[in-house]
């Protein structure tokens, strides 16, 4: 994934780490040809092959060709290893993406789901955190799609007698409060930001119709990671309660695609965009934002 623009922003520390990766691979590659090209040389010239102690300079010549070959197959290991163009993970690993996407000067997080707790918390921590060190980022825009919990829903609902979904507006209310609270927590922040001048921030909540099945994310547009929620999960929130059909999004696992890997997943992304972008159009405003 992109990260910031130059070396502008940050801490000394933050600016040494984007300095570093910005040109170690290319004087680490330059140093091991550098070494090579001296030790074959003293092979041939020799007032250089006296200065190097003789056949030594060929041992050296050949461990450095050895190191520049093995360089170049563990930075290409450590790179598909940071982000995977394809793979999945756990929700529990949003962190690691949401941590990525902040590198980044323009930041742009989409996410349809259930109640999205699992991303909140990390982009609660990661605002609280700009707001004191901002670093290279200097816009963020946070779009959430949850479900309308103000209409009767299959699911989330109680377990009836014969494991027949029974809508409950109670049950329905509390995620629908809860889902208020993390827009506010989160646009208040938003709000924070902005009004310091160093960061412009925005975070909006929107609801879809329909039953929470799947969980989607999408990192500046270039990342997706989509899942599906165990629909039939169950629930009991205190002994007395009765049972709730309540997905797990904690536990959702959830495919990997990145604009990095190939051209099937390139078009992935761009599908995902445009559904997303779709939804998003089309959502309704919550009752607390109106």
């Amino acid at each position: 994934m992109s990260g910031g623009d130059g070396l502008d922003g940050g801490t000394v520390g933050e600016r040494l780490r984007r300095f570093q990766a910005r040109y170690e691979s290319a004087f680490t590659r330059i140093l091991f040809i550098g070494i090579f090209a001296t030790g074959l040389t003293a092979q041939f010239v020799k007032p250089v092959g006296d200065a190097l102690e003789g056949k030594a300079s060929l041992g050296g010549a050949l461990l450095s060709l050895v190191g520049y070959v093995l360089y170049d197959t563990v930075k290409d290991l450590e790179a598909s290893l940071r982000l995977p163009t394809r793979a999945r993970v756990k929700s529990r690993e949003l962190g690691r993406f949401v941590s990525e996407a902040f590198r980044a000067r323009t930041v742009e997080i989409a996410f349809l789901g259930y109640t999205g707790e699992t991303l909140y918390n990390e982009l609660y921590h990661r605002l609280e955190g700009i707001l004191e060190d901002p670093g290279p980022t200097r816009r963020v825009v946070i779009r959430v799609l949850v479900p309308d919990f103000g209409s009767a829903m299959r699911v989330p609902s109680r377990v009836g007698a014969d494991g027949e979904p029974i809508d409950d507006p109670d049950y329905r209310k509390r995620l629908e409060v809860k889902c208020r609270e993390y827009d506010q927590t989160l646009s208040g922040l938003a709000e924070r930001l902005t009004a310091q001048e160093r960061v412009t921030a925005l975070c909006e909540y929107r609801l879809y119709p329909g039953i929470p099945r799947d969980k989607i994310c999408i990192f500046n547009r270039e990342l997706v990671l989509h899942g599906l929620y165990d629909v039939t999960a169950r629930r009991v929130m205190r002994s007395s309660d009765p049972e709730f059909y309540d997905p797990r999004g904690y536990s959702t696992d959830l495919n990997v695609w990145s604009l990095e890997g190939s051209e099937d997943a390139k078009a992935v992304v761009a599908t995902w965009n445009r559904h997303l972008d779709g939804l998003w159009n089309l959502a309704e405003t919550p009752s607390w934002r109106r």
